[in-house]
């Protein structure tokens, strides 16, 4: 696992240092550059940052090239199938100076060039330059991300001048790219949590997206999708036994597990409560003990908070299966840590999610380089309660109109129930009620936003308000539309998929664990396990049931001989934090300083009696607006980093520790 960079024809050795260094908590063991220049001027540059995990001798520095020196690479990621196609090439007549998966992949595009994309199963960055058979004034540049957007990458291009890098804060290093806030990612930020691929929130600045790759030569940057998940038509025959079927996935999903461990350096997994984790444990157990990591928080955190597992079931489950288990007890300093984790993060990422996931690896980092983790489990065999919530919306769009109405206005008038169990559960019922009345699709992406189009034009003051042809959800509707024909619930699958899972759960994944020098696999994105289960599993086996119908059935019945009832009949819960507390308690001071009114009206972007309300209704417990508020919050810390320029000083002091760390 590593940190790349690059540069064409911008910047010089100088810049691509300081774009490496920047990265240097992606790969604290090595650090390594290439650069050539040719007579009339051109230049290209390859950095990188290593975290050795196969191979840990000097053999593996990046970055690394063929022979003879005509085609080079850096890399981020770890390709599983890497020791075939090593046989396969030496077959042919390639030779290997390191037992790195890097080698592979160098010789793999040398004999096939872009198609060997098809070859890898893994997670993968990478960016290659090809100076075969052409003059050096004009080498060609190759950009690759894996199949489910795993690993991240950042480009900006400009005329006959590219830069790319795993993180944006790199790309902040290169003269001319400058951080100026992009006013319609602020726009889908505001909608999601989030900004999706490929915007970023820089101008300028975007996000190769997933099973995509980018060819550069001559000036000329052209970019090209080469796998995407596809599904059946709602029309197909699915002729396959439920049996049959759960014992295949079963066979499948341990040999992914078991697949990802190969490492030269000590491996661990996450565990809570759930049902993914803990099939990845119970895998990996099969093969030799594992050590396990558990994040909770003190019961203070955890009163109304259904959302948080409860860790004695992990605890358990660690015993029965043998396992060193670590159970992770936090009382962070979140007032410290969230200006930290959004420079990490390099854009504004307001899912509370992200602290949790910045713990437990950082404590786990103290015995364990690797670890395993389940996301992709609910993209792919449909876990989550809004996948459950569109099969009771289909039925309510059934009832009269004047019932519907009744019931809305009904659900709308609920207290937000802070501080109970039935906190999300209002949550989600407010929003349904407020998407009833849009088709499915809508309805779906409606209910995964959080400031909706009329909430956000109060909010902007009116000289920052986007241009009215700006629609947040067209990525979203795009997604939709390619799946079209499909059953609906495998249409929400794919959009979880391309959008939900890659622009948030695996940005973050990747971004927290590399905060701390960890490397994340995740088997259930094993591309041949998603497409059996995309052609061969038929919607109702993923969501049984009607009233109260049942998540990822058939992964619950692949994985029965292998769990206690206890975890299989665990309800779903996610990776959070206590976001309440925090900000009735530790973040109190600093809601009422970032997001005071002489803070907001500094700004310019928003009303600043209009953010105050919001703050003063979630206070008052009239509304629970936690999550809106965070948004805001996380916003105004991106700013004051990135636009106000202190993310710089975050920068040095960042690199001089870890100068002190490997001195």
């Amino acid at each position: 696992m590593c940190g790349i960079s690059g540069l064409v024809n911008w910047g010089d050795s100088e810049t691509l240092g300081r774009m490496t260094n920047v990265q240097t908590h992606r790969g604290p063991d090595d650090a390594g550059l290439w650069e050539r220049r040719s007579p009339g001027g051109g230049y290209v540059g390859l950095g990188s940052r290593r975290l050795a995990i196969l191979d840990l001798s000097s053999d593996g520095h990046m970055p690394m090239s063929n022979e003879d020196g005509t085609v080079w690479m850096t890399y981020n990621g770890e390709v599983y199938n890497f020791a075939e196609l090593r046989r396969e090439l030496e077959a042919k007549g390639h030779h290997f100076r390191s037992h790195t998966d890097t080698e592979a992949i160098v010789h793999l595009y040398e004999e096939y060039g872009v198609e060997c994309l098809d070859r890898l199963d893994g997670m993968f960055a990478l960016a290659i330059c090809d100076l075969r058979g052409s003059a050096f004034a004009s080498p060609s540049i190759f950009l690759a991300r894996d199949h489910f957007g795993v690993k991240p990458l950042y480009y900006c291009a400009i005329g006959n001048k590219l830069a790319f890098a795993s993180e944006i804060k790199a790309l902040l290093e290169v003269p001319g790219i400058e951080a100026r806030m992009s006013m319609d990612a602020l726009d889908k930020y505001l909608t999601f949590l989030w900004v999706p691929d490929p915007l970023t929130m820089f101008e300028g600045i975007y996000k190769l997206p997933a099973g995509h790759y980018a060819t550069w030569q001559g000036g000329q940057f052209k970019i090209q999708q080469y796998w995407d998940l596809k599904f059946p038509t709602s029309g197909h025959r699915f002729d396959r036994k439920e049996e049959d079927l759960a014992t295949e996935i079963r066979e499948r999903f341990c040999s992914s597990v078991q697949r990802q461990m190969v490492s030269d350096v000590p491996i661990g997994a996450f565990l809570s409560a759930g049902l993914d984790s803990t099939s990845i444990v119970a895998a990996m157990a099969k093969k030799h003990p594992v050590r396990t990591y558990t994040i909770t928080f003190p019961k203070k955190y955890r009163v109304g908070e259904t959302a948080m597992d409860d860790p004695a079931v992990p605890k358990r489950m660690a015993r029965a299966l043998g396992c060193e288990h670590h159970e992770i007890v936090v009382e962070p300093e979140v007032t410290d840590l969230l200006p930290k984790l959004t420079w990490h993060m390099d854009e504004p990422t307001a899912d509370p999610a992200i602290i949790a996931a910045y713990l437990v690896c950082r404590e786990a980092k103290k015995n364990a380089t690797v670890l395993l983790s389940g996301v992709g489990g609910d993209e792919i065999f449909a876990g989550y309660r809004k996948h459950a919530a569109q099969n009771w919306a289909e039925h309510y769009r059934r009832l009269p109109k004047i019932a519907r109405l009744g019931a809305e206005q009904a659900i709308l008038n609920l207290p937000s129930m802070r501080g109970t169990a039935l906190k999300g559960h209002v949550r989600l019922a407010k929003k349904m009620a407020r998407s009833a009345a849009l088709n499915p699709a809508e309805a779906f992406i409606r209910n995964g936003t959080y400031f909706d189009e009329s909430q956000r034009a109060e909010l902007y003051l009116p000289s920052a308000s986007p241009d009215a042809r700006s629609n947040a959800s067209s990525q979203h509707l795009t997604a939709f539309d390619n799946v079209k024909d499909a059953d609906f619930l495998n249409q929400m699958l794919y959009l979880d998929t391309k959008i939900f899972m890659t622009t948030l759960n695996l940005t973050y994944n990747d971004k927290m664990s590399m905060a701390s020098s960890v490397e994340v696999r995740v088997p259930f994105l094993d591309r041949h396990l998603a497409e059996f289960v995309a052609w061969n599993v038929p919607p109702k086996l993923k969501l049984k049931g009607t009233w109260s119908p049942v998540t990822k059935h058939i992964f619950r019945e692949a994985m029965r001989e292998m769990l206690p009832a206890e975890v299989l009949r665990q309800p779903k819960a996610g990776f959070a934090a206590p976001v309440d507390y925090w900000l009735a308690h530790d973040l109190r001071p600093m809601v009422d300083d970032l997001l005071s009114e002489t803070q907001i009206r500094k700004r310019g972007l928003f009303r600043p009696e209009v953010v105050r309300r919001y703050v003063d209704e979630q206070r008052r417990g009239v509304e629970d607006w936690s999550m809106q508020i965070w948004q805001l919050l996380t916003l105004e810390i991106w700013m004051q980093l990135f636009l106000d320029g202190e993310a710089r000083q975050f920068a040095e002091a960042k690199i001089h520790s870890q100068q002190l760390a490997t001195a």
